[in-house]
């Protein structure tokens, strides 16, 4: 390039030479663009869109970047706390014979899977940033997920395909094979970007604001806004940290109706479940975004980082939610009606087992080949990793129909503020206790806990349903010749309610005593074990299941 422009500054000083400049810089651009080949499509294609997230074919993108944008990436880094604003740089990115120039590029992830730009790097490319109109299969942003927390490669496309299918906008998901300067990186999984675009597909009017909900965040943060104009003031967002902290219940709902999308909430937070997105908004204040549509002048809250489900197959449909919406949601009982039939119509309409089983085989028999191909592996490897995830579908599916079979409702206080304690259990913790009767309680009664045979821990167990607040289990106990374990300083006969028990247990000889035990129950509602417990080396016990009841204790007013 140096020789074309010492040649061209000789021509250009008399006025043939001029006409010669021009001429020259005519056939120099048209031998670089030839050289680059054909010009990639500048125009949104949505044939082209539904062909990418189709799966019949998995792009091929190489990427080139400088010497000096490496070095740029290579101070790129994650660490807990406020994150630095990373460095994007400029590539090159080639797909077929696409070339797409000045792409802005800069590495993505969180705690568990960022990677440096020398390992596996995860990155998000802007086509149009530098490039104005410039698309990529008619998206202008997306992302490259290098799936290091899902081995896989599946867990996105597929449940990015169920909350679409519930109607929970979401950007959709492939597979895409990668490199880096020559470097072969391997597979990786191919997301849609958060921009305007998206939020056209999906919304009437796709001027609102775009919040990013960060790591570990929640409303009541300040939050990064990807799209639209409301960076500062975040009023929208303001309006729904106020009405989630509304005391009163049913002023509470009409706030929260104003503001959000109250049933695509519901929506979104029963699908979370129901998939165990455990890192999500609901259960952990995570990989969440959330946009303000003008058109209903609502607050619709949309996934992200669906990388990691269905880890625990047969966890509660109500589990410790962290989310301060879905606390907020399901304190007031109309909407938590809601949530419960909202799994039910999702489990028929959404969580088809057979179907959705069907389509994990579909999307992991276009993969395991090209993982095996591009990365070398073993596709039985990748194979009974599918498999697995297919039979946590099942598994989940069995466990939904098991826990709406027994609707969840919380326990009725009486008018003196008092509820009885039922469906007791006996269950053996260490040792040989013996249980007098055992099994199943179908009447109160007095029931007994025997060491005959050295240490032994044994207990009657009940679970109540609770809401969020501060309580009392009380009860009566009588004891003989209990002796304890020298090990045990817990030794002895009394009340324990989730890890928590009363400060002196019952040893010796007693007659019958009342004991009591005051706890908190934090989540908006929790399932609440109570047990009646004996640990000792010899000895009995008795508990009068009929005097065991709970008080619920009411907050003290403030002077």
């Amino acid at each position: 390039m140096h020789s074309h422009c010492s040649l061209l500054a000789r021509l250009a000083r008399n006025r043939i030479g001029s006409l010669l400049v021009l001429w020259a810089l005519v056939s120099v651009r048209a031998v670089e663009a030839k050289d680059k080949g054909k010009a990639p499509p500048k125009i949104r294609n949505s044939a082209e869109y539904d062909a990418l997230f189709s799966g019949r074919d998995f792009p091929h993108i190489r990427i080139e970047i400088s010497t000096n944008g490496i070095e740029t990436l290579q101070k790129s880094q994650w660490q807990f706390g406020q994150q630095p604003e990373r460095e994007s740089v400029t590539a090159t990115v080639r797909e077929g014979d696409h070339v797409y120039a000045q792409v802005a590029l800069h590495l993505k992830g969180a705690a568990g899977s960022f990677r440096s730009i020398d390992d596996k790097p995860a990155f998000t490319l802007n086509f149009d940033k530098h490039a104005k109109g410039q698309h990529f299969h008619g998206l202008r942003k997306l992302s490259l997920n290098n799936s290091v927390q899902d081995p896989t490669y599946l867990s996105e496309q597929f449940c990015r395909e169920l909350f679409i299918q519930a109607g929970i906008p979401t950007p959709r998901a492939t597979a895409a094979q990668v490199e880096l300067n020559g470097r072969d990186l391997g597979l990786y999984v191919l997301v849609e970007g958060w921009d305007r675009e998206f939020l056209q597909r999906h919304f009437k009017d796709a001027s609102g604001t775009l919040y990013d909900g960060g790591f570990v965040k929640d409303i009541t943060d300040p939050l990064a806004v990807n799209s639209g104009k409301d960076v500062d003031n975040q009023a929208d967002r303001k309006k729904l940290a106020d009405a989630v902290k509304e005391s009163d219940l049913a002023r509470r709902l009409e706030r929260l109706n104003e503001v959000l999308d109250v049933d695509r909430f519901l929506t979104f937070m029963a699908l979370d479940v129901m998939l165990w997105d455990w890192d999500g908004y609901a259960m952990n204040k995570n990989n969440w975004r959330l946009y303000h549509d003008p058109s209903t002048d609502r607050l619709v809250f949309m996934p992200h980082g669906l990388d990691q489900m269905l880890w625990k197959p047969e966890g509660s449909i109500l589990p410790r939610f962290e989310g301060r919406v879905a606390q907020a949601v399901l304190e007031i009982p109309e909407l938590r009606g809601r949530y419960f039939a909202r799994i039910k119509e999702l489990r028929e309409r959404v969580f088809e087992v057979p179907k959705l089983t069907q389509r994990v085989q579909e999307i992991g028999g276009r993969i395991g080949p090209i993982l095996a191909k591009v990365e070398g592996g073993d596709v039985s490897e990748h194979s009974l990793r599918v498999e697995n995830f297919r039979n946590a579908i099942v598994r989940r599916g069995e466990s939904l129909d098991r826990q709406l079979a027994h609707p969840i409702v919380p326990v009725q206080f009486d008018a003196a503020g008092f509820a009885a304690v039922a469906g007791w259990k006996s269950q053996v913790d260490f040792g040989a206790p013996s249980f007098s009767p055992s099994g199943v309680l179908t009447t109160k009664d007095s029931v007994q806990i025997a060491a005959h045979d050295g240490s032994t821990v044994g207990s009657w167990k009940a679970g109540i349903w609770l809401e969020r607040g501060e309580y009392i289990v009380q009860g009566r106990i009588k004891t003989r010749g209990i002796i304890a374990d020298p090990g045990d300083s817990r030794a002895g006969a009394g009340l324990q309610v989730q890890g928590t028990r009363v400060e002196q247990a019952l040893l010796g000889d007693s007659d019958w005593k009342s004991v009591e035990l005051p706890f908190s129950v934090k989540d908006t509602l929790a399932e609440t074990q109570v047990a009646c417990e004996f640990r000792g080396a010899a000895g009995e016990a008795w508990f009068d299941l009929d005097s065991f009841r709970i008080k619920r204790v009411e907050p003290k007013t403030p002077k």
